[in-house]
């Protein structure tokens, strides 16, 4: 049985169809844990979500963390909800935000101009999305963990954002964290991936930034065997 861990999608759909059914072909038997960031930058995080959907169905195995921009998206649709209709000037402090980290594309891919008129279950699945899965070796987080606190698995917010932080084995089981959110070149993802000390696995390679050197891949990592599969990103050309 295999386990897949799987990066920051970004709404690039094509690009997460063909490494999955052309280099991971998984089994009923095997697990996928998602990352998180499945929305934003891309041009189809409305197809993204409805695949892995569609996955969480055929397959009984697929973990799907959140990410800080499906955190992003989730707030601007609360707020947007919960405004108070009769203000002159409603705080829109939550979706200028989220629009200038990508949340313009992926109201595109609804067809859609404001949070509100995205289809409930897509927000409902975002709102069912776990912050970490455990396993006998590895922490699997979107981010990272708070090790400045006695429980880093209480910090909620430090699993989908920190990018800074000093792993204390000690406070996790002496387990290895496994994490996306920070793109970085494949060079050093496979130095962190290689390296039997490294106390985490980074696994973001930027999947929307084709243009730069040493990135623009979508990875996917078996966690058993450390073997890992990549399909160069085929939605933003």
């Amino acid at each position: 049985m295999n386990h897949w861990v799987i990066p920051d999608i970004h709404g690039c759909h094509k690009t997460l169809k063909s490494l999955i059914e052309n280099h991971i072909s998984p089994s009923k038997e095997d697990t996928i844990t998602f990352l998180g960031d499945y929305v934003d930058r891309g041009p189809h995080s409305k197809k993204v979500m409805s695949y892995i959907m569609k996955l969480q169905k055929e397959f009984p195995n697929v973990n799907c963390l959140r990410g800080n921009h499906e955190e992003y998206m989730l707030e601007a649709y609360r707020r947007e909800k919960n405004r108070k209709w009769y203000h002159l000037f409603p705080d829109k402090s939550a979706l200028k935000l989220w629009k200038s980290v990508g949340g313009k594309q992926t109201l595109r891919s609804f067809k859609v101009k404001r949070p509100l008129d995205i289809p409930e279950k897509y927000i409902k699945w975002l709102e069912n999305l776990k912050y970490y899965v455990l396993t006998d070796k590895y922490v699997i987080v979107h981010a990272g963990l708070n090790f400045e606190i006695e429980d880093p698995f209480s910090d909620k917010l430090a699993m989908i954002q920190l990018r800074n932080f000093k792993v204390k084995p000690e406070k996790i089981g002496n387990r290895k964290i496994i994490h996306g959110h920070v793109p970085l070149s494949l060079d050093f993802i496979l130095s962190t991936i290689e390296d039997e000390n490294s106390p985490y696995i980074a696994l973001d390679n930027g999947c929307y930034r084709r243009s730069k050197v040493g990135m623009g891949s979508l990875l996917a990592l078996e966690i058993n065997s450390l073997r890992i599969v990549s399909q160069v990103n085929i939605d933003i050309i």
